[in-house]
């Protein structure tokens, strides 16, 4: 065999496509999507709770947090992607396939907004928290 034979693409040994609709996200798609995400709920949080999510200590200043977890665990749960991912045209599934359930996709998110869980990355572009809930973040096209 040649070495070309031998190399594998992102993603080949969880059984994933090389490219196209179930293929790894790629990173630029991710961090898209992760902006998207805490931009619109900057916005939601101002909308609901005032300016103050932007400047304020104590409660208000969780606001902003609080409005992402909710939103990316319920669409998670509900459409395999928070707001950013389905615009990015990316969603997370289980690595066996399948959608992630409402247990994962809580957990999962509470692991993001810990920060430390989804910089943390493994093999095939899997943060901890995707390696700990046998999840992965696919492309939708």
């Amino acid at each position: 065999m040649s070495d070309v034979e031998t190399e594998e693409y992102p993603g080949q040994s969880l059984g994933l496509p090389e490219h196209g609709r179930g293929s790894l996200a790629s990173w630029r798609a991710r961090l898209a999507a992760l902006l998207v995400d805490w931009g619109t709920s900057m916005i939601v949080a101002v909308a609901a709770f005032g300016v103050g999510v932007l400047r304020d200590q104590g409660w208000r200043a969780w606001m902003i947090l609080a409005v992402f977890f909710v939103q990316k665990a319920v669409l998670t749960a509900l459409a395999g992607g928070s707001f950013g991912q389905i615009l990015a045209r990316v969603q997370v599934v289980r690595v066996e396939g399948g959608p992630i359930g409402w247990w994962r996709a809580l957990v999962r998110t509470a692991m993001v907004c810990a920060v430390l869980p989804a910089v943390v990355i493994g093999a095939e572009r899997r943060g901890l928290d995707d390696l700990v809930l046998g999840t992965v973040v696919v492309s939708r096209r």
